[in-house]
């Protein structure tokens, strides 16, 4: 390990905060599963209540997604929502930290032969999912079938970025920053798999306004475009937390057709069409506290102005 990964360089009395938590963290783990379930229901409420500013930008997505549902319904389903970030905490000291045998039984995994298929060919592929709040807790499962990479987002903290990074590599067999186009063609073409979720607010380079719910929303169309230089198949992988403590279903979906096209912005509107299909199947347990449609150029109104 190089000396910018080791942690011996946060030894410093600033970082011991950091380290007590991630202690506690790492004793969660050790919890049953139903008192995860519960633990994080409790905790997702007193987000909910002290996280104001989150709790709005929630609320202000799903009336928007979410149009022919009454005031009171929304109420109910912003709660749910935060009651499912709660258990995401509990479900990310799992992924971590749980030993593979134990995470088994609680996880099912539907459609790896689409998957398999694909490896057949030697192209690599491109498993396609969203910011659903069981992201964390589908890795490890998915990884003890086969090698997977996956995109992650540095954080500005150092400390926080490494353990990010190394949580990331128990659940995947390697992070690579989202900004690494070349790492993720490289993989692909490698007959490697990489996981990417490319469903959040993306305003840079290669994003477009590309409706999201009936929305215009800034779109990353990187997808597209990676499959087309790689030659990657794109499959949809979606997991979502079953009722009760049933545990979870991860489905691997057969590969889009026709994917891609020569146009990218078509491309990745049929990539938001597939996430808002799940997203309804399951909407407590998308990630809502992200602003999706911030940035809006004129005529286009300020979604969030208030908040």
């Amino acid at each position: 390990m190089t000396a910018e990964r080791s942690l011996s360089r946060f030894t410093a009395p600033r970082w011991w905060p950091y380290w007590l938590g991630l202690g506690v963290m790492r004793l969660l783990a050790f919890l049953p599963y139903r008192v995860h379930l519960a633990l994080g229901g409790g905790l997702g409420a007193l987000m909910f209540r002290l996280l104001r500013k989150r709790r709005e930008v929630a609320a202000r997505n799903l009336a928007l997604c979410f149009p022919e549902r009454s005031a009171g319904e929304i109420a109910a389903l912003t709660r749910a929502h935060f009651r499912s970030l709660g258990i995401a905490f509990f479900e990310m000291t799992l992924a971590w930290w749980a030993s593979r045998q134990r995470l088994a039984r609680i996880m099912t995994l539907q459609g790896f032969e689409h998957l398999q298929d694909v490896l057949a060919d030697g192209r690599g592929a491109i498993l396609v999912s969203g910011h659903f709040t069981t992201l964390e807790i589908s890795g490890p499962e998915l990884v003890r079938h086969v090698e997977t990479d996956c995109m992650y987002r540095p954080n500005r903290n150092p400390f926080i970025d490494e353990i990010l990074r190394r949580g990331r590599e128990r659940v995947a067999r390697r992070a690579i920053r989202k900004d690494d186009a070349r790492a993720m063609l490289r993989r692909l073409r490698e007959n490697g798999v990489v996981w990417y979720a490319p469903d959040q607010a993306y305003w840079h380079k290669h994003g477009a306004l590309i409706p999201f719910f009936g929305i215009p929303s800034w779109t990353n169309t990187g997808t597209s475009r990676m499959a087309k230089l790689s030659g990657a198949p794109v499959l949809p992988y979606f997991c979502e937390r079953l009722p009760g403590a049933a545990g979870y279903r991860m489905v691997i979906g057969k590969p889009l057709e026709g994917f891609p096209t020569d146009d990218p912005v078509a491309d990745s509107a049929r990539l938001n069409r597939l996430f808002e299909a799940q997203i309804r199947a399951v909407p407590e347990q998308y990630l809502w506290v992200h602003r999706r449609f911030k940035r809006l150029p004129p005529p286009h109104d300020d979604i969030y102005a208030g908040l």
